[in-house]
């Protein structure tokens, strides 16, 4: 009896494990990959990237700001398929940082442009670099 007792609790333990390493290996852990960028002029502006040949599907967005701070407004990301998703972003991103982890709705897309609506100024280069990574 206490035998399988043992059992059972280790049998659980195991389960509760495999779920667990399971949940936390999904794609939400994968490694990001580049998928475009564009060099942004001073001022007020609205800009667009388009994905051109871009093989893989993506779950998530980020993006990373270098050469000069961006404050974002807006972004809408088209789908393949027609879709569009309208993402409120309204933050200042350093020189150097990056955007909060952006996820795509209905799972993994397929892009096919991004536009963003932004506004860079204070700064001696006059254009920031604005870098989409993507994650599955």
């Amino acid at each position: 009896m206490r035998l399988t007792k043992i059992l059972l609790c280790f049998m659980a333990i195991s389960l509760f494990s495999f779920t667990t390493l399971n949940k936390t290996g999904t794609a939400t852990t994968g490694p990001w990959k580049f998928i475009a960028d564009k060099w942004v002029s001073w001022g007020v502006d609205h800009d667009v990237i388009l994905m051109g040949n871009v093989n893989d599907d993506f779950r998530q967005l980020k993006l990373k700001v270098t050469d000069g701070p961006l404050k974002m407004y807006d972004m809408k990301v088209h789908f393949d398929n027609g879709e569009v998703q309208d993402i409120s972003i309204r933050t200042l991103i350093r020189q150097g940082g990056e955007s909060r982890v952006i996820d795509l709705n209905g799972g993994l897309r397929h892009l096919s442009k991004i536009e963003f609506w932004y506004e860079t100024k204070g700064f001696l280069r006059g254009k920031a670099r604005v870098a989409v990574w993507g994650r599955k």
